[in-house]
């Protein structure tokens, strides 16, 4: 990794991705992954790459980032990291924190940020504000005056890589690896909406490039998936049988809660396994109505879980 200069920046050539280490809350996303995945888009565009990754994140990124050790939930870790930054792509911030770095992000002249947010904020209403997370820091970056692009992914494919949210599938390179087996709740009925992780890293550098997306919510769905067509996905990826046994509600919770699932994380896990199937036509003509899509915004149609199964079957192995 390379050090950086800050006084050598060149202002509409550098860009700040942030990544954090693994949060199971609900709907938190891989950012490390995706920021991995974002730094190597951006790079190949000829867009130079600032990182600030917390102790755990700072591995794997591509040579010619410029990497700075630190966390975006830390006000003076942004302002070691902000000086020069033109965009942001606002990954794993924190409401109780969000308001200090936008501060510092609008002293230093940053001009756009893309936020990582969640699918589904627009619930949070339905709470006390002093409760909301992703809809706080959506709505605290869109005070401060700069140009924003809010990105509300489904369930990333490599968030079982990095362990984040959703509990569905977090436990199956153990084991499959082990047992060749698959025990979850709703494994021969439930369905749930992934989006690759390449296929989000390249929503957010297009907000990040254009204007075409400012001041809009970009919902980066993918289609809904039955749980048995993923297992059966990385079946034959690995080329080996995997049983699948269907537990029951209260069993899977016991599962998740023993491999440091939090409460919250586990029930919006299993009511979206459950609602995704209930509804299942009307929320994947949901994912189809979307404007942009997802295939508009990247000029590509979206990478497939067989796709993403093959690439990372070694996991299962």
């Amino acid at each position: 990794m390379r050090q950086f200069d800050c006084a050598a920046a060149e202002m509409d050539n550098l860009y700040l991705v942030t990544a954090v280490c693994p949060r199971k809350g609900e709907g938190a996303s891989p950012t490390g992954i995706v920021g991995r995945s974002l730094a190597r888009q951006l790079l190949a565009a000829g867009v130079r790459v600032r990182v600030l990754a917390e102790p755990g994140q700072d591995q794997g990124w591509p040579a010619d980032v410029e990497l700075l050790r630190g966390s975006v939930t830390s006000p003076s870790d942004c302002a070691e990291a902000l000086p020069g930054v033109a965009a942001i792509f606002l990954a794993g911030a924190i409401p109780s924190t969000v308001e200090d770095v936008l501060s510092l992000a609008k002293a230093a002249g940053l001009r756009r940020i893309a936020v990582l947010s969640s699918h589904g904020p627009e619930y949070e209403p339905e709470y006390p504000p002093e409760t909301w997370f992703w809809l706080a820091i959506e709505k605290a970056v869109e005070r401060y005056g700069i140009a924003w692009t809010h990105i509300r992914p489904s369930a990333v494919m490599g968030s079982t890589i990095e362990g984040t949210y959703p509990a569905t599938g977090s436990d199956w390179p153990e084991t499959i690896r082990g047992e060749g087996v698959v025990r979850e709740a709703f494994a021969e009925t439930g369905h749930y909406p992934f989006i690759h992780e390449h296929d989000l890293a390249a929503v957010a550098a297009a907000a990040l490039r254009t204007d075409k997306y400012t001041g809009t919510i970009l919902e980066a769905v993918g289609p809904p998936l039955s749980t048995r067509s993923r297992i059966h996905s990385i079946a034959r990826a690995i080329r080996r049988d995997v049983d699948i046994v269907e537990l029951t509600q209260d069993q899977s919770r016991a599962i998740w809660r023993r491999n440091g699932w939090p409460p919250g994380a586990i029930d919006v896990t299993l009511y979206a396994l459950r609602e995704y199937t209930i509804h299942l036509p009307a929320l994947t003509q949901w994912t189809r109505d979307q404007q942009p899509s997802v295939q508009e915004i990247i000029g590509r149609p979206p990478r497939t879980f067989d796709e993403w199964a093959v690439d990372h079957a070694d996991l299962f192995r």
